[in-house]
């Protein structure tokens, strides 16, 4: 497949003759390296094996686990306990920090590099592009930080890299530039054994995303029309992949909806993947997941009916959302020797109530007494989702490895072995998105509508709902409850499509802070499918940022008296 011919190259150079992760930086500036074509694409290669750092993108879907969609992972942040020595917080900072440190270790070497001047200005505005996700992601999460580019090199000023922080609009306009060189240089599209590096779609599209999070809704409607329209002939050719289940498999890594992803890989001795089947996946998954991330009861519950009206519980199983017996009584089996000897009176309700739905509901969860493709160790078997103590997958039922009740990721949980692909749990072969153009699609029907543009923002949004493989009701077709008309109406569809179509995709928490709902969204009691109380979510003004982590003050005096409000 397209998606594996860079990164077979990438962890060979991992394993082998050179590993950057190992490898002394001042060794690397001392002609020793940065010599041939080779040592650049090295050296670029190793900027994007960053991204795999699950304290960078690695577990960028445990991020929705900070919005009301998912939980797990960043516990302490969902519960408010964090501090500005919380791991978490540290080594985001720090992970984030090695990436644009990479970065800028190739802009300081490539001129050294034979090679043409055309490729290294691409090379150049590559890493820019690079930097600038990275500088984003710190932006987003801590607001301004010390800007470090080219000019500083780690080998000879490690000791002084004590620059005070930037402010937030330094750093953006900082990203904004790195990403008009990135679009000025790289490539509409790469040759098939160059396929998932950045491309000038990426860039276009992360420079809209970084100007909308600035409510630059003008200058980002530019940047997303390019991607939607492209109007210049470019050639993007960006559109939606008609399946939405199996643009989460192997089968839609390279589809046209893919506008930058993380490549991922698996096989025995190229393990080069990400964590979906430790992470996300059960007991039942292959080798064993741990179930860190799972959905929320909030997420399934936003699923419409598939006639698009609101789905409500009550409408099947009167008393279900105020008295929690009736829901144990509703979910609730009964095993004997391992072996269901009862299911609940209401199962085929159950299955009724989830199938008709938004079919994204089962094409991302795994819903009470729906099937799954496992496995018993790393035997592939079918299994059920059975709501009951001591499940166990030998007899054929979903595991959750927690003991909770708990819906269950379906979304890049990987099916069996993926025919022989999967050797390791923690690499699975499946890409994971960070931008593709249903998302652009969205942020752009948000910038539309913050234009009073309503009708062109409800056009897009509909994109998204009519996917071949989802087919929802389009909005304004008649009904009154698809009535989406004023400025209002309209952001809660695109709050709407965003939560559903873009869930464990790391971006719930994002939106929430640069829409400022987060005390209205972030502030309850989390309960799992049975109705018992599992933790408090909680959200301060705060939380908008991250603390400054506190080793940083210890390392860097220039910083004292700049952190961020109420830390």
């Amino acid at each position: 497949m397209k998606k594996y011919i860079l990164f077979l190259a990438v962890a060979g150079l991992m394993s082998s003759c050179y590993d950057l992760d190992q490898y002394p930086h001042d060794k690397l500036n001392s002609g020793t390296f940065w010599k041939t074509e080779t040592h650049a694409h090295q050296g670029m290669m190793s900027i994007y094996n960053v991204m795999k750092n699950s304290d960078v993108f690695g577990t960028y879907f445990s991020m929705d686990g900070l919005g009301e969609t998912g939980w797990g992972m960043f516990d302490d942040v969902a519960k408010g306990t964090y501090t500005d020595r919380s791991s978490s917080i540290q080594n985001k900072w720090q992970g984030l920090y090695e990436g644009i440190a990479r970065c800028n270790l190739l802009l300081q070497n490539i001129d050294n590099v034979e090679m043409s001047e055309e490729l290294k200005t691409q090379y150049k505005g590559e890493a820019k592009f690079m930097r600038a996700l990275y500088y984003f992601q710190l932006l987003d999460l801590y607001g301004g930080v010390p800007v470090y580019d080219e000019t500083t090199v780690v080998s000879n000023d490690f000791m002084n890299m004590k620059k005070p922080r930037s402010t937030a609009d330094e750093v953006r306009q900082f990203i904004l530039d790195d990403l008009q060189e990135a679009i000025n240089v790289l490539p509409v599209h790469w040759d098939q054994t160059e396929f998932g590096r950045a491309t000038r779609g990426a860039a276009v599209a992360l420079r809209g995303k970084v100007k909308l999070y600035n409510k630059d809704y003008s200058g980002a409607i530019v940047d997303f029309e390019e991607i939607v329209y492209d109007r210049d002939g470019r050639g993007y050719g960006y559109k939606l992949y008609p399946d939405y289940a199996k643009l989460f498999t192997p089968e839609g890594d390279a589809s046209e909806e893919m506008i930058f992803a993380i490549q991922n890989m698996s096989g025995t001795g190229t393990e080069y993947g990400m964590p979906f089947g430790l992470r996300l996946g059960s007991r039942s998954s292959y080798g064993g997941g741990w179930n860190n991330c799972v959905p929320t009861d909030i997420l399934v519950d936003m699923y419409e009916n598939k006639d698009g009206t609101a789905f409500n519980w009550e409408d099947y199983i009167p008393g279900f959302t105020t008295d929690k017996k009736v829901q144990k009584e509703t979910f609730l089996a009964e095993l004997t020797n391992g072996i269901v000897s009862k299911y609940p009176e209401k199962k085929d309700l159950i299955r009724q109530i989830y199938e008709n739905r938004d079919p994204r509901l089962e094409q991302t969860i795994i819903t009470p007494y729906a099937m799954y493709y496992g496995c018993n160790g790393t035997t592939p078997k079918w299994m059920e989702f059975v709501l009951a103590p001591g499940t166990n997958e030998n007899y054929g039922y979903i595991r959750n490895n927690r003991g909770w009740y708990d819906y269950l990721w379906r979304k890049f949980v990987p099916e069996g072995d993926m025919n022989g692909t999967l050797t390791n749990r923690e690499h699975v072969p499946i890409n994971f998105p960070l931008i593709r153009y249903a998302d652009v699609l969205l942020m752009l029907a948000e910038c539309y509508n913050e234009q009073n543009r309503q009708d062109d923002a409800v056009a897009l949004i509909n994109q998204v709902r009519q996917r071949p493989s989802t087919n929802m009701p389009a909005l304004n077709s008649g009904p009154s409850w698809l009535e989406a008309r004023t400025k209002e109406e309209v952001f809660k569809r695109i709050d709407h499509e965003r939560a559903i179509e873009l869930a464990c995709e790391g971006h719930r928490f994002g939106d929430l802070k640069r829409w400022g709902l987060c005390e209205e969204r972030l502030n309850f009691t989390y309960d799992d499918i049975l109705g018992m109380d599992r933790y408090v979510r909680v959200f301060v003004e705060r939380d908008y940022l991250w603390p400054i982590p506190a080793v940083e003050f210890e390392r860097n005096e220039n910083l004292e008296g700049q952190q961020n409000p109420g830390w």
